[in-house]
This record gives C-alpha cells, sequence and structure tokens, in this order.
C-alpha cells in the first residue's frame, strides 16, 4: 500500500526527472536490468537511463541522480512484489552465481527480496567491487537482525541522507 501511496506522490518527480533526461539526451528513457531476487528467481529491475558526462545534459544527469529521482521507476517493482523497500541491493544473476562460488554464505542473501534500501547501501554507500565481502557482512547482518525496527532506522537514515546530503 504504502507503494502505491508513493508511486502516486512521486509521479510529478518522475515526470520531471523523464521530461529533463528526454530533452538533455537521446535515447531509451526507461532502463531495465535483469536481477536476482528471491530465491534467486529472476525479474527487470527499473530505472530512468542515465548516460553521464560533462555536458549541458551531464549536468541534468547529475541533478537527476544525485536526489535518486532515477531510481523512482524500482517503486513498481515493489508494486510487483519482486522487491521491499528494505533489503539487500539487488544484483545481477551472472555477479550472483560468480560471487556464491567464491564467498561462502553469499547465496544467504537471496533470503529475502531486494530492497530498494539496505543497511549494506546506508553504511557503505560506495559501489566498488573490492567491497563486495563488507557489504555481504553488513547484508548478512541485516537477516540475522532483521525487524520493524531496524527497517524504520535504514529508511528513515536514507531519507535524512537524501534530504540533508541533498542526496551525496
Amino acid at each position: 500500500m504504502l507503494a502505491l501511496i508513493l508511486t502516486i506522490l512521486s509521479a510529478p518527480l518522475l515526470l520531471l526527472a523523464a521530461a529533463l533526461l528526454k530533452l538533455s539526451s537521446r535515447g531509451p528513457l526507461l532502463s531495465r536490468r535483469e536481477s536476482a531476487g528471491l530465491g534467486g528467481k529472476r525479474f527487470h529491475l527499473y530505472g530512468l537511463r542515465l548516460s553521464a558526462g560533462e555536458t549541458p545534459a551531464g549536468r541534468i544527469e547529475t541533478f537527476v541522480e544525485r536526489w535518486r529521482l532515477h531510481t523512482l521507476p524500482r517503486l513498481w517493482n515493489v508494486l510487483r512484489g519482486e522487491m521491499f523497500f528494505v533489503g539487500p541491493r539487488a544484483e545481477r544473476p551472472e555477479f550472483v552465481e560468480a560471487l556464491t562460488e567464491r564467498i561462502p554464505f553469499y547465496r544467504q542473501r537471496q533470503r529475502v527480496k531486494p530492497g530498494l534500501t539496505g543497511w549494506a547501501q546506508i553504511n557503505m554507500p560506495s559501489d566498488k567491487p573490492e567491497d563486495t565481502l563488507r557489504r555481504l557482512e553488513y547484508d548478512l547482518y541485516y537477516l540475522k537482525n532483521r525487524s520493524r525496527g531496524l527497517d524504520t532506522y535504514i529508511l528513515l537514515h536514507t531519507l535524512r541522507e537524501l534530504l540533508v546530503s541533498r542526496g551525496a
């Protein structure tokens, strides 16, 4: 129900972001990436396409990215029941397979649906491949201590970072 309310409330922001991106670049507006969800089930993760660059279009995309407007289509994934608001980050199936072979307990992340935000995301905002083990530690901590209180903390922290730090 919350996802539906947020989808309706964020529709003007989504339209603004889509219009800005469409005016600043060519090509498809919506991106779709195959991801592994609960139990390894594959689904398409939606978002607005960003191409980045040091152009006027790049500045628009930086604005859209800073405010995380490009992730608003992921509310559709929540509405479809493929994701939760809070959980481990959605990963590409080929990464999951490769990391499962190399890292013990990596598959445990798939015991819950991926989330729009999560314990690892708020504690390790960088996305470097060498941080995979550390992010896994945060994900396993989340799985072990999952509760409404922890979910609320993660959501409030994410909202605070978005508003106070302007998405930085």
